[in-house]
């Protein structure tokens, strides 16, 4: 990788793990003043919805070849997480004091803390162990966390909300589904999508951590 693709990274990577570190401030911010979850996207949603838009960057960073994630994964993580906050939570008022939103919101924000701290001090050459550990030991908790009771329970939610207010109507007028049957197809199609993600950061788990016991090891 050359100097400037790895400055660029290390830039990248830092200003959307400082974004993370100020949303889950918020956040807790929000919990410790209110004493309730209520406020969490009035809290860190704007926020939020402007890294989530920011990190389609990485998809044209495995296009382009500077990081070796190539694109379907990181489109597919990128595509759910943009159309659950833009198309769904932004758009209803009605959801976003859900618990729900919450728990997305938490979960997405320690973990993207994590990932981009890990990816930016990897861009230094010196990653410590512990950071590399946390980075993928975390997810096992924290993506099924976020992804159950958090975004697909909130889809859920929404459904009877879309059906009423027939959203999206005009952008579906020419198809021969409407936005709600579409967003129930993602419901069902959902968990085995984020499976695939899920088994994936296994692989990477057992490649990274084995590697560096391998290494400690010689």
């Amino acid at each position: 990788m050359s100097r400037i693709s790895t400055l660029y990274l290390l830039a990248y990577n830092s200003f959307q793990s400082i974004g993370w570190t100020i949303s889950l401030i918020k956040i807790f911010a929000n919990l410790l003043a209110t004493a309730s979850i209520d406020g969490t996207y009035a809290s860190a949603g704007n926020l939020i919805c402007f890294l989530q838009c920011a990190a389609f960057l990485e998809v044209i960073h495995g296009a382009i070849g500077i990081v070796p994630s190539g694109v379907l994964l990181p489109l597919m993580q990128w595509g759910g997480r943009t159309h659950f906050v833009l198309a769904i939570v932004r758009k209803l008022d009605e959801l976003q004091e859900l618990p729900s939103v919450f728990i997305t919101f938490l979960a997405w924000s320690m973990g993207e803390v994590i990932r981009y701290s890990h990816y930016a001090f990897s861009c230094l050459g010196n990653c410590p162990s512990w950071m590399t550990y946390l980075r993928y030991t975390a997810f096992i908790v924290l993506y099924p966390l976020g992804v159950g009771p958090g975004e697909i329970w909130t889809m859920y939610k929404a459904l009877p909300i879309i059906k009423k207010n027939n959203l999206y109507a005009d952008s579906f007028s020419g198809l021969p589904f409407s936005y709600y049957d579409f967003l129930k197809v993602v419901l069902v199609v959902y968990p085995f999508l984020w499976f695939k993600l899920y088994l994936h950061m296994f692989k990477q788990r057992r490649a990274k951590l084995y590697k560096r016991l391998d290494k400690k090891r010689a």
